[in-house]
């Protein structure tokens, strides 16, 4: 699941948390999906249980990989900006608009990389409830 528009924008945080929400789509709707594809035991000979499991959990790899690809993305770049506007202030230890600048795009690191614990709650609950509903059906690559 790419991020709409086809890239994540690392310069506006909030920009940033918002395609990330959408991005964690599949996530929140994790039970929803399970409860609509995954028959119960009566109704288990009309629906193949273990392609639709598997299904699922490739789609859901899919976009945990990419939200990862994304946020790691975003905090190599502010990272290197951070790294910029130090070696400016180095140069320039006087200039308030360098130092604030720098202050700014610290707490936007910061924010970013708390985004990849956010990630993995949201990641472990997902699998969590999957496991529960499919693995009487399909036993993930990860967990065997």
């Amino acid at each position: 699941m790419a991020a709409p528009g086809g890239s994540l924008n690392c310069e506006d945080f909030s920009m940033f948390q918002e395609v990330l929400k959408a991005m964690r789509t599949i996530d929140d709707r994790i039970v929803h999906a399970l409860n609509t594809t995954v028959p119960t035991v009566s109704f288990s000979g009309k629906v193949d249980a273990t392609q639709t499991c598997k299904e699922l959990y490739e789609s859901l790899m899919e976009a945990h990989l990419s939200r990862d690809k994304a946020i790691k993305a975003c905090i190599t770049e502010t990272s290197a900006v951070v790294g910029r506007l130090r070696e400016e202030r180095a140069k320039d230890s006087d200039n308030l608009s360098i130092i604030k600048q720098l202050r700014k795009e610290q707490t936007k690191l910061k924010l970013m990389q708390s985004e990849l614990n956010v990630e993995e709650v949201v990641n472990d609950r997902s699998l969590k409830v999957f496991n529960e509903r499919c693995r009487i059906h399909y036993t993930s690559p990860r967990i065997k």
